[in-house]
């Protein structure tokens, strides 16, 4: 099989899979590149209300192909920064779902997603220590962020790989699940999001991320949409609601 990123929308959940199996699902120069498109086109579909990044099989990703990038225009630190910024700009949720080695670059866009779930018995490492490069400052400080200057600093100084618990208890993952449960906890844990407002995913996701700026913008978008009416009403209804306000559309 060529080295690919597939993706295929049911359910309103886009899920796009890393597909490199004679390298455990590495990045190729090409995949770095064509993932910021990809999740361009997926932003902009209506139908898309969360997206899944995983690898093919019983991998996540174990990095960068360091053979695919020989001799690219782009510097490789260049490439994987892209792509993880394109995954953290994506307006809509984004998980992880990771089996097996989520290493290096893997863990750079893993880190990048929304929330991450793993499988017990995966295995998580960032390790430019291991080839002396200098991880990306943006990449170190979202890192930092996510698990903690004392964890970022083993991870990156040591290049060492931890395993499912301690990735959980440093919050780099959100849930550990058991052997055959990724699935359908994934799929369960989308439709909870793809039902929820995307009105509130958006400008949530946007603060979190440190805009600070966007207050009167998501107030404007809030103002007479009908997601909060909808969303009253169904609370005393006693239904779900049908939220209907796109990011797609509205931006």
């Amino acid at each position: 099989m060529e080295p690919q990123l597939s993706h295929q929308v049911a359910d309103s959940v886009a899920t796009v899979v890393i597909r490199h199996p004679a390298r455990r699902n590495a990045m190729t120069a090409a995949m770095w590149r064509s993932l910021p498109p990809l999740l361009d086109r997926l932003a902009r579909a209506p139908e898309v209300r969360a997206l899944v990044l995983t690898g093919e099989g019983g991998t996540f990703c174990a990095g960068a192909d360091i053979t695919s990038l020989q001799g690219a225009p782009e510097e490789p630190q260049q490439l994987a920064v892209a792509a993880e910024e394109a995954l953290v700009a994506f307006p809509k949720p984004t998980v992880a779902a990771v089996r097996g080695h989520c290493v290096g670059g893997g863990a750079q866009l893993a880190v990048a997603c929304d929330l991450r779930l793993a499988e017990e018995g995966s295995r998580f490492g960032v390790t430019p220590a291991r080839l002396g490069l200098v991880y990306p400052a943006s990449s170190t400080r979202r890192l930092a962020a996510l698990v903690g200057p004392s964890t970022a600093k083993y991870l990156l100084f040591s290049a060492e790989l931890i395993d499912t618990g301690r990735a959980l208890r440093t919050g780099l993952v959100d849930e550990v699940l058991p052997e055959g449960g990724l699935d359908a906890r994934v799929a369960e844990l989308t439709g909870v999001l793809a039902s929820r407002s995307q009105l509130t995913q958006a400008a949530a996701k946007e603060f979190v991320n440190g805009r600070a700026d966007r207050d009167g913008h998501w107030a404007e978008r809030a103002r007479g949409n009908g997601e909060a009416a909808e969303g009253v009403a169904a609370f005393l209804e006693r239904r779900q609601p049908r939220f209907t306000w796109s990011v797609s559309a509205s931006g």
